[in-house]
């Protein structure tokens, strides 16, 4: 399967440096990529984790609100 390279100096220059072919050097260069991306935990998971470290943290806040106190403070009667 053929397809378009829109910077072959890049694969040309990894190809020199690991010394392979143009086709092994791509896919490596694929093989590498997917394996990155399929060991990452999906986003939903990360954000997860995230939101469960907050809600420990979570503390319950001082005295229950006083609606005269901050009418008050603002100038309504």
């Amino acid at each position: 399967m053929a397809f378009h390279v829109r910077d072959p100096a890049a694969v040309r220059r990894l190809a020199r440096f690991t010394r392979k072919t143009l086709t092994e050097t791509m896919r490596d260069a694929v093989e590498r990529e997917y394996a990155a991306i399929s060991t990452t935990p999906p986003l939903i998971e990360r954000l997860q984790a995230i939101q469960a470290q907050f809600q420990a943290m979570k503390q319950p806040g001082g005295e229950a609100a006083d609606k005269a106190f901050f009418d008050e403070l603002s100038g309504n009667p």
